[in-house]
């Protein structure tokens, strides 16, 4: 019991301590938080998608800082899982932890991380909310993603792009079995179906309750689908998408912004793939990152964190990786899509609602084609 008390007073003193030269980093002193940084020497960021592209990325920030970075393999729900089991730990292992923006409200952000609003420059042009949901100050976006539609400009000219529902379902009907969209390994093929279910009904996706009404909205929309379904195909994911239109099989898919970006620049794909958001919507996101307070190197995750949210490394983001910028001052001229178009972002519908409808479409359009 003494030995738990003493742990806990002691992450409560070193988050005060840290917090404290944050504060006088972030208001006071920010050179003496970066001179701090550099005798610690290494910053541990735990991320859970692209981990050797960002480990080669985050050599800028080592060249800038002498800094050494290093991104682990890992998985998100471990890494969350890891920053929660930890919390009492002196010190922790991890600097930096990226999250999706979504997993915000289920987490105690209190309790394990840093405020970051309080311990980094003020700076009014980054991003604090995404999607609909609040960061509270602990979190704020660095990685932006948005789903739309790639298609094959030699096939479809970019003033007859569907915007619609209806224009989508005359689309596949005028050229059967060239457009193509997932409902599993990946989630633009959702994003695209979910946005057109609520298009063509009043039902609230926002409100994550399940009611007899609402399904009953949502499953008379079923019948656009099942009555163009020779006309469109099933993909199998995301990234099959993508190389389908790649290799010329079909024109127009549902598809990640940031995902084709990457593909192109990768040279996995052939360049030259365009996307847009259609007027209708669809979903975009974001993953954020916070710092814990038990970080093993709290100056460096802070001078990290500062270098990961600025208009500068938010452009070479999306010069990149096609990450849709989150710095307000970030150049976006390398963005597959105009800031006009994101007007159209919504945002993913609530659970457990969003997760029946798509069992449900699953059920009787999918498997009854």
């Amino acid at each position: 019991m003494i030995r738990k008390l003493i742990t806990t007073l002691t992450v409560f003193l070193m988050a005060n301590v840290i917090t404290g030269a944050a504060l006088a980093g972030g208001h006071i002193n920010w050179k003496e938080v970066e001179k701090k940084a550099k005798e610690e020497g290494q910053v541990f960021w735990f991320n859970w998608y692209l981990e050797e592209p960002l480990q080669n990325f985050a050599k800028k920030f080592e060249n800038e800082y002498g800094i050494k970075v290093t991104v682990p393999a890992g998985d998100n729900q471990i890494n969350l899982d890891k920053a929660v089991a930890d919390k009492n730990r002196v010190n922790g292992d991890i600097d930096v932890l990226s999250i999706g923006f979504n997993r915000v409200p289920d987490l105690p952000m209190d309790e394990l991380f840093i405020k970051l609003a309080d311990a980094l420059p003020t700076d009014e042009n980054r991003t604090p909310e995404i999607a609909g949901v609040d960061g509270q100050g602990y979190a704020y976006a660095f990685w932006g993603n948005q789903s739309g539609i790639a298609y094959d400009p030699e096939q479809v000219s970019a003033t007859e792009l569907p915007q619609t529902p209806v224009e989508f379902q005359e689309f596949w009907n005028s050229n059967p079995g060239k457009f193509g969209f997932n409902f599993e390994n990946g989630g633009s093929g959702p994003s695209f179906f979910l946005n057109v279910i609520k298009s063509l009904t009043d039902v609230d996706f926002d409100n994550g309750e399940s009611t007899e009404a609402k399904i009953g909205q949502v499953t008379s929309a079923f019948d656009y689908f099942i009555n163009g379904a020779d006309n469109y195909i099933i993909t199998g994911g995301n990234a099959d998408s993508i190389q389908r239109i790649s290799d010329k099989e079909i024109w127009m898919a549902p598809a990640w912004e940031d995902h084709l970006a990457g593909l192109m620049n990768r040279g996995e794909v052939r360049k030259g793939i365009a996307f847009y958001i259609p007027e209708m919507g669809m979903y975009g996101g974001g993953n954020g990152i916070v710092v814990p307070k038990n970080a093993p190197n709290p100056n460096a995750a802070l001078l990290f964190a500062n270098w990961l949210l600025s208009a500068e490394t938010q452009t070479a983001f999306n010069t990149e990786f096609g990450t849709a910028p989150l710095h307000k001052l970030a150049d976006d001229s390398n963005a597959l899509v105009p800031n006009s178009q994101r007007a159209y972002r919504t945002n993913w519908a609530a659970q457990p609602f969003r997760g029946e409808v798509e069992e449900l479409f699953t059920e009787n359009v999918i498997m009854e084609r």
